[in-house]
C-alpha cells in the first residue's frame, strides 16, 4: 500500500486583502519623528549659543579671533558637561574634548601675541620720537634693537671716529644721550643731539663703496650713550624686513637733510634742534620738482645743490659751511639718494 505524504497548504479565501495600513514596522516608526523627544538640558543650548555668537562676530573687530576662540572653548566645555552629566554619551564627550584642546591652544597663543611689549627705558624715548610716529610696531622695534646691537658709552673728549683712520663699514649708531661735535680738518661743522644718527652720511654714501674711511672727526662733547648696530648684520636684517627697510631709508634721508639744514646755524642748541626735528624735513617743505628744477638749472651738480640751498637761507652764511660739508661727506654721491 503506497502512502503519499501531503504537505499542508494554506488556503486564502477569495476576496481577502491584507491590512497594510494597520500594520506597524518598528524601524520605520523610529525615524518618522512622529513623537519628538524631550528638549535637551539648558547646558546644551547655552553651548550652541556660544558657537552662534562666536561665528557672527564681525571680522572688522580688532579682537574678533580672540573672542571667537574663547567662545568656541566655552561652548566645547559646556558640551562636555552636557554629554557627561546629562546625556552619558562617551563619543560626544571625546570629540568635544579634542575640540576644546585645539581651541584653547589657539586662544592662549592669540592672547600671548597681544601681550604688551616692554621697551627698555633707555630706548623708549627713541621709539616714541623716531619709530612710533611711523607706525613701527613695538615688537618689530624690539627685534630691531634686541639683535646684533648694543648700547655703548663715550666720555667727554673721546672720539667716535677720526678722519682718515676709522672705517665706515663697521657700524651705524644713533645717539641716545649727550652731544657730539663733528669737525672737518679742524673746522666745526655741526652738533649731533639725542635721537639722531651719528654716521648717517657715511652709511648712505658708502653703501656701494666699501673700505672707505671717515672724512670727519666726531668727538663726544658730553658723556654720551649711543645705540650701535653691526652694519653688516643690520643690512641683512633690513633686507628681510621690507617695511623696516623703507623706514630706515626715510629716517636716514631725513637725518642727512637735517644735518644740511643745521649748517644754517651751527650754534643751534638742543631745544632748537628738537624743534627743527619735529617740523617737516627740508625735502617735505619744498617740492621735489622745485629741487630738481633748481639743480637742473646748471650743468654742475654741486653748483645746482648750492643754488637750491642758497634759496632757503642767506648765501653768505652757507657757502663756506656747505663746501666743508661737501668735502667731508661727499654730498655729490648723496644727491641722488637723498633728494631724488
Amino acid at each position: 500500500m503506497n502512502t503519499t505524504t501531503m504537505s499542508p497548504l494554506t488556503v486564502t479565501p477569495l476576496g481577502f486583502v491584507p491590512d497594510f495600513k494597520n500594520s506597524t514596522l518598528d524601524p520605520l516608526n523610529e525615524t518618522a519623528c512622529e513623537n519628538w523627544k524631550e528638549i535637551h538640558h539648558l547646558v546644551f543650548h547655552v553651548a550652541n549659543i556660544c558657537f552662534a555668537i562666536g561665528l557672527v562676530i564681525p571680522t572688522t573687530l580688532n579682537l574678533h579671533m580672540i573672542l571667537l576662540r574663547g567662545l568656541l572653548t566655552i561652548g566645547c566645555a559646556l558640551f562636555i558637561i552636557w554629554a557627561t552629566l546629562y546625556r552619558c554619551a562617551l563619543d560626544i564627550m571625546i570629540w568635544n574634548s579634542v575640540f576644546l584642546v585645539v581651541n584653547l591652544l589657539h586662544f592662549i597663543y592669540l592672547v600671548y601675541k597681544r601681550r604688551p611689549i616692554k621697551i627698555e627705558k633707555e630706548l623708549s624715548s627713541l621709539y616714541k620720537r623716531m619709530f612710533e610716529p611711523l607706525h613701527v610696531p613695538p615688537e618689530l622695534f624690539q627685534r630691531l634693537t634686541g639683535q646684533f646691537c648694543n648700547i655703548q658709552t663715550l666720555k667727554t673728549g673721546q672720539a667716535y671716529a677720526a678722519e682718515d683712520k676709522t672705517s665706515v663699514d663697521d657700524r651705524l649708531s644713533i645717539l641716545l644721550k649727550g652731544k657730539m661735535k663733528v669737525s672737518y680738518r679742524g673746522h666745526f661743522l655741526h652738533n649731533i643731539y639725542p635721537c639722531a644718527f651719528i654716521d648717517s652720511p657715511e652709511f648712505r654714501s658708502t653703501q656701494m663703496n666699501r673700505g672707505e674711511k671717515f672724512q670727519v672727526t666726531i668727538i663726544a662733547d658730553d658723556n654720551c650713550k649711543f645705540l650701535c648696530w653691526s652694519r653688516e648684520r643690520l643690512t641683512f636684517f633690513l633686507e628681510s624686513e621690507p617695511f623696516l627697510y623703507e623706514i630706515f631709508k626715510y629716517l636716514i634721508g631725513k637725518d642727512i637733510t637735517n644735518k644740511l639744514y643745521s649748517l644754517n646755524d651751527p650754534t643751534l642748541n638742543d631745544k632748537a634742534s628738537k624743534k627743527i626735528d619735529r617740523q617737516p624735513s627740508l625735502c617735505s617743505q619744498l617740492s621735489v620738482m622745485q629741487m630738481r628744477n633748481s639743480m637742473a638749472s646748471t650743468s654742475d651738480s654741486e653748483d645746482g645743490l648750492q643754488m637750491f640751498l642758497r634759496g632757503t637761507s642767506s648765501a653768505s652764511s652757507l657757502r663756506n659751511n656747505q663746501q666743508e660739508f661737501y668735502n667731508a661727506y661727499g654730498v655729490s654721491r648723496l644727491q641722488h639718494d637723498v633728494f631724488c
